[in-house]
């Protein structure tokens, strides 16, 4: 005959079992909501949009700044394509007009064309543009544009000793760079070792 199979309270209570204790649930605690002023909840609403009209004012002020800076800049620099391409046809005059000085300062042609070029400087002046100095003045590579170095011992390294080619700068833009000789002192030849 067979064993009766044990019955749970049978069961010795130090073995080990594979129920798992779950914790009685709490019943949470309902917090009761304290009614609302309908006064002190149109106040904060007023205040959150008055916040919020202030802030688009704001956001709509720097908007027309910026727009207005934006058409200033644009009107300042619309020419400057324009003024680029005129500055090889002034160049060209320039060296027409040192021909024509060669030939006789006295004569009608020269004279002619020293008014011409004195509208064309008093024109690009107006437009706001400024010739950059660059003769005798230390290479700037944010300004000069060099062509060739020419050995001068007699001078700082990088001094600027020709301008071939003039260089333009509209207020702070840079429109040409000026092509520029520069000074260079002669290179240490070092000797072989023995």
């Amino acid at each position: 005959m067979s064993e009766p199979s044990p019955t749970p309270e049978s069961q010795p209570t130090d073995a080990p079992t594979n129920e798992v204790e779950v914790p009685a649930t709490e019943t949470p605690i309902v917090e009761e909501e304290v009614p609302v002023d309908p006064l002190t909840a149109a106040l904060a609403d007023a205040a959150q949009w008055k916040d919020m009209a202030y802030r688009n004012a704001a956001e709509l002020d720097n908007f027309r700044k910026r727009a207005a800076r934006e058409a200033q800049e644009a009107r300042a620099y619309a020419n400057a394509d324009l003024l680029r391409s005129l500055f090889p046809i002034i160049d060209n005059f320039e060296m027409g007009l040192e021909a024509a000085r060669q030939e006789s300062e006295k004569s009608m042609i020269f004279m002619g064309m020293s008014m011409v070029q004195r509208q064309l400087t008093d024109f690009i002046r107006e437009m706001g543009v400024i010739e950059l100095e660059a003769l005798n003045k230390p290479f700037d590579p944010n300004l000069h544009e060099a062509m060739a170095q020419e050995i001068r011992d007699d001078l700082t390294e990088g001094t600027i000793l020709r301008v071939t080619r003039k260089g333009y700068k509209q207020k702070e833009r840079l429109l040409r760079a000026a092509s520029v000789i520069v000074s260079a002192h002669t290179p240490v030849i070092a000797e072989p070792a023995a």
